[in-house]
């Protein structure tokens, strides 16, 4: 039995529907751990100003980890005293690991002449693109386009071209992490040195607590989470296949997609009673 759970969560495909965005089938377990005080945290490529409205849409005050990993926000309602290292950041203190998004596009504009015409990076599309690329609503795609630490770009190249880009930014000091729909360029971040961070921090703050990490993602993006939580939870997908993990313990693949899926595990994993969830579902 996990006694002391941390729910480190990626959302789009994962607590979100891949194709409407939707959480609704996952609002009885969300209501449920929150009642019972289990941290629900999300990991995400994903901004800050995304992440701040989300969170109100689903009830949350949990920390957050925004743009694959580099950077984590702590709520100061929950954290009274900034954390060693954090700055201040109005109602949140934030912990900064990597270096702000200029350095990256200054980085792409490098790599312009050589790839010109295979990607094309977030800063240059509109809103209208931004909008028919991904789903979302004109006003969620004008808060994905506050990035304040990395640049997502669309891939139009092949594979081996891919490849290429993706070693010409190695060399120049960056990471690429494939995502569900962009290629994130970023500092040598990822979301599961994020969650250790997060993860160490909550155990020096109650130390008599032993805490145990559950992530559950779909993407890429999110194998270095998957790999490092002590429980794993691979949620299926209705676009790509499963991410593989070199782990084989403590690892579940859910069959349903999406929020469905992130239910039905979490079920599973924290040993929710039926009971319990039947009155939210009414």
């Amino acid at each position: 039995m996990i006694r002391h759970p941390l729910v480190f969560t990626d959302l789009d495909g994962t607590l979100l529907d891949h194709f409407t965005y939707s959480f609704e089938a996952a609002q009885p377990v969300l209501d449920y751990l929150d009642e019972k005080q289990v941290p629900v945290i999300a990991n995400t490529s994903k901004t800050s100003a995304e992440l701040i409205h989300i969170r109100k849409e689903i009830n949350n005050t949990c920390p957050f980890i925004v743009e694959n990993g580099a950077a984590v926000y702590l709520p100061k309602k929950r954290f009274v005293d900034c954390p060693e290292g954090c700055v201040d950041d109005g109602a949140l203190w934030r912990y900064e690991m990597s270096r702000p998004r200029h350095h990256w596009l200054e980085l792409l504009q490098q790599l312009k002449p050589r790839f010109h015409s295979l990607f094309t990076s977030f800063s240059c599309l509109t809103n209208e693109q931004l909008v028919k690329l991904t789903g979302l609503t004109s006003e969620q795609a004008e808060r994905a386009a506050q990035r304040e630490f990395g640049e997502p770009v669309l891939w139009h190249g092949n594979r081996e071209d891919k490849h290429i880009f993706i070693q010409a930014v190695n060399e120049l000091g960056g990471n690429v992490l494939q995502g569900g729909r962009f290629l994130h360029i970023g500092d040598k971040v990822n979301k599961g040195a994020a969650m250790q961070w997060l993860k160490q921090l909550y155990s020096k703050l109650y130390p008599e607590s032993e805490f145990q990490s559950i992530a559950l993602g779909d993407s890429q993006n999110d194998v270095d989470m998957l790999e490092q939580a002590d429980h794993a939870v691979v949620i299926a997908s209705p676009t790509h296949t499963a991410p593989e993990l070199v782990r084989q313990s403590n690892l579940i693949h859910s069959k349903a997609y999406g929020p469905e899926g992130w239910t039905e595990a979490l079920i599973q994993l924290l040993e929710i009673p039926a009971q319990a969830l039947l009155k939210r579902e009414k």
